[in-house]
This record gives structure tokens, sequence and C-alpha cells, in this order.
């Protein structure tokens, strides 16, 4: 496992870290994604995604199963607030940032945790007010760093400059993106912009939610229970499923056994090799997968095969817009 800074921070983190998303469930369910989580720390993966909204609180009540025991210096907790726990806890008021820590760190069975994250942009609470009460939580000793997933670049902006002007104010260290061959919006403003402000990338979906691993043949059904947070992110899942994009996902297979990896490796290893990102988000639901995975850390892959995947897949979702304007 290689190891990389985040951002402005100290905190030097594994190349891949484990997400929670749908790490919760029972019996034989949860014994396993116990197991995932015990399985990285022996991989040497030391950075933990959850939410408070994973599970309504049940990701990060299994983190602290997991890591009972362990030394808590053998890794660090990366916790996130917005989403909505009941019709009335959500969003990032003064109120809800105190809440949400005390709740997280109770579930999490922890005193802190090494990174807090705003799971998305609070459009009905003043930015100033969420900085303040971050910053306060910080102050308090129940978070070291601070960070944020997909908000509007000029809120981010603001966020920093109240940081550097303003006395008492934290500023961010990370930002967690989708980001993957399939999706590489970032690239464009939220990279080159994060990279001159300090903020470190944890991207998250670097497998497309598994279509890039060859997981899906030509031809298969759209996942039940899919949906994008977004009309637009809808539009784009499924265009991930239309037969070009799929027949171009399981062409990746031989590229990436020239490159003597798996294709989960090889999609892994391209987000890695992009110099913005500090590392790559993964799931698992069990421990094999998560071993498949973590051999992408430090892997030496030729540039021209990642350019090769690239303009397979660039070409395939092309055709497939072609073909979805043509349907319409």
């Amino acid at each position: 496992m290689r190891y990389r800074r985040l951002g402005s921070s100290d905190l030097v983190v594994s190349e891949i870290s484990l997400g929670t998303w749908l790490s919760y469930g029972e019996g034989e369910v949860r014994a396993r994604h116990i197991a995932c989580v015990r399985r990285a720390l022996d991989l040497g993966v030391t950075l933990f995604d959850t939410a408070n909204v994973y599970g309504w609180g049940e990701a990060e009540r299994l983190l602290a199963e997991a890591l009972e025991g362990v030394p808590r210096d053998r890794y660090m907790l990366a916790t996130k607030l917005w989403g909505p726990m009941n019709e009335t806890d959500k969003g990032l008021s003064r109120a809800q940032v105190f809440k949400q820590i005390d709740g997280s760190l109770a579930r999490l069975k922890t005193d802190y945790v090494d990174l807090y994250q705003c799971h998305r942009y609070d459009d009905e609470t003043p930015l100033a007010e969420t900085m303040e009460a971050l910053s306060e939580v910080v102050r308090q000793g129940k978070v070291r760093y601070l960070g944020f997933s997909e908000w509007p670049a000029d809120k981010v902006r603001e966020a920093m400059a109240m940081a550097k002007t303003e006395v008492g104010v934290e500023r961010f260290v990370s930002s967690q993106p989708q980001y993957s061959m399939l999706w590489r919006d970032p690239e464009a403003e939220v990279f080159p912009l994060f990279r001159e402000l300090g903020i470190g990338q944890l991207v998250w979906a670097p497998l497309a939610q598994g279509v890039l691993a060859g997981r899906y043949p030509p031809g298969a059904e759209f996942p039940e229970g899919w949906r994008g947070e977004s009309p637009a992110m809808s539009v784009h899942l499924r265009r991930w499923f239309s037969p070009p994009v799929l027949a171009a996902a399981q062409a990746l297979g031989p590229i990436a056994a020239e490159a003597g990896l798996t294709q989960a490796q090889f999609a892994v290893a391209w987000a890695l090799d992009n110099p913005d990102v500090t590392s790559a988000i993964v799931g698992a639901s069990r421990p094999a997968q998560l071993e498949d995975t973590v051999a992408a850390s430090g892997t030496a892959v030729d540039a021209a095969l990642f350019r090769q995947a690239e303009q397979l897949l660039d070409a395939a979702m092309a055709q497939a817009v072609r073909e979805e304007t043509a349907d319409a």
C-alpha cells in the first residue's frame, strides 16, 4: 500500500480507502462487512469513510464493532453530515452540526473523527453559520479536519476565503467527488481549483458502480434500486448500461491484462494515476473483492494503455448518446 498526504493537512492516508455506503445488515451480511474492515487493516488501508445517514447510523455502528480493540492511531475515520436522519434532523445548521457530530461519535465509539465532511451543500443555512459551527467542533477536539463532498465551486471559494480572512474559521482540506473513466467532470474545474486551494481529493465510485470492473455483460438489466441523486445523474447512470458502454467495459479486460491487472485494479489505478487524487474510496462486500482492488496501489501502468481505455469508453458514451437521441 502506498500513502499520500491529504491536501494541506498532516493526514497521510492510504491510496485506497474503504467506503461503507452499504456496510450494514444483520447475520452473515454483517459478518462479511466486519471481515472486510479487518482485512482492510491487514492490507494497509488507514482511512475508513462513512456517513451518519448510511443505514441511518448502522454503518457507523458496524465500523465501531469492526475496529474494537484496534489502537486508534492505526486508522483514520471520516464521516459526514447533511443527509436526513429523520424529518427534522438534516442540513448544516449550527444545531445540526453539534447534534450530528455527537451522534456520530457515540455510534463510532470514539472521542474524535479525523475528517468531518459536509455531504452536500445546504442552501437553507448561511455558509457563515455552517463554517463557524464546524470550526467550533474542531476547537472542541471532536474533529481534526474538515472536508466536503460535491459542493459548488463558488461556495468552496467563499468558505476558503472566510478561513483566510476571519479569525477562528477552519479551512477545508478535502473534497469527495465522483471520479472514474466514465465520470471525468472534476477534471475541468474541480481538480484545478482545489489544487490551487490546497484541497485533496478522496474520489468515490472509481469502478463506476462496478461497470468498469466488467461485472455487467452487454444486455444486463439496469440494477433495481439504482438511481442518481439528480435527473442528470440518473440519465448518465442509464447510459452506462447501454449496449455500447457495457460492450466497451468488457473490452477493457484485454487492456487491463496487458498491464498485468484485473479490470477492477486497472480502473482504480487509472484514478490514482491522476496526481490530484489522494485516495480512491472503494466498497467491498467480501474480503476477496477488497484484496483485488487494493492491489492497484503502487502499480505502474503504461500511459498508452490508459489513453486506449479512455478512447474506447469515450467513443462508447458518444454512441450511447447518439442512440438515445435517435430513439427520442
